[in-house]
């Protein structure tokens, strides 16, 4: 690392203080202790120095005339064929630990067809011979536990914090994963993220007297009202039901402040 740094840094002093944070050791609860290798992970210096040492890394790629992607240490390198990929990842993990002196994570490292890769929560397919994005199946489990958790019915919140948590959420994550194609993929979560906040909003209901007053209000006959707010059906069955669906409908939360995936998504699109 500091062989590569003084390549470029002039002033011996920067490349001294950086040494110097390399060899400062660290605070573990209590005690110091020395470190031997590598910067503490989540220090500002780690990202800096990491994309410093994999340029090096990118230099070596591009001499080979390897068509590759590199986020931070994640990267995706392109081969025609298997047999060719099995090759550049053996010269090109030799390379990494014999010239660089870093680990390979072997288990996270694979040589694989294009729409069986994830790389920063995405995935890829072909269409017409077109390279496209799709989002990864594992990051849809993540948003979707996320959005559970935000819309639980024993968090305490008010409608307000619940509004600005979700839309704080997803407009955060669509804008991250807006390349992907996923319109149908989110109309499909959208009508399983109203159904939760149906739930929500059943629930804070509570009382049977509160439901009468607010399905009736809502355009529920006097006697369907009566009935449904004396139903012995849990919540998660009731927000599927045709009573709620009728009354807390999409454009009523829309109206309410609530953003839904798919909306968002047409919104800031970035066709490529």
């Amino acid at each position: 690392m500091i062989e590569i740094l003084s390549r470029t840094i002039k002033d011996g002093r920067v490349v001294s203080l950086i040494h110097k944070y390399l060899n400062a050791g660290v605070m573990y609860e209590d005690h110091y202790e020395e470190t031997h290798e590598g910067v503490p992970q989540g220090g500002p210096l780690s990202p800096l120095l990491g994309n410093i040492l994999l340029n090096e890394l990118d230099r070596e790629l591009e001499s080979r005339g390897h068509k590759f992607v590199r986020y931070a240490d994640d990267m995706v390198i392109l081969c025609k064929s298997r047999r060719s990929a099995h090759r550049t990842m053996k010269s090109i993990v030799s390379f990494i630990e014999e010239k660089l002196f870093l680990t390979v994570n072997r288990d996270k490292s694979q040589v694989a067809y294009v729409k069986d890769v994830k790389f920063l929560g995405y995935t890829f397919y072909r269409n017409r011979g077109e390279g496209r994005l799709r989002i990864h199946p594992k990051s849809m489990e993540k948003m979707k536990a996320k959005i559970k958790k935000l819309t639980s019915r024993s968090n305490g919140w008010g409608n307000e914090r619940r509004k600005e948590a979700l839309s704080q959420y997803i407009k955060g994550w669509v804008q991250y994963f807006k390349l992907a194609d996923m319109q149908k993929l989110l109309i499909k979560t959208d009508a399983w993220y109203r159904r939760r906040l149906r739930m929500v909003i059943w629930k804070q209901w509570k009382r049977i007297k509160t439901k009468v007053a607010n399905l009736i209000k809502l355009g529920i006959n006097k006697y369907k009202a009566y009935e449904w707010a004396n139903t012995r059906k849990g919540y998660w069955h009731i927000a599927n039901s045709f009573i709620l669906s009728r009354t807390i409908t999409d454009q009523r939360l829309r109206l309410a402040g609530y953003v839904f995936l798919s909306d968002y998504y047409k919104a800031v699109r970035v066709e490529y």
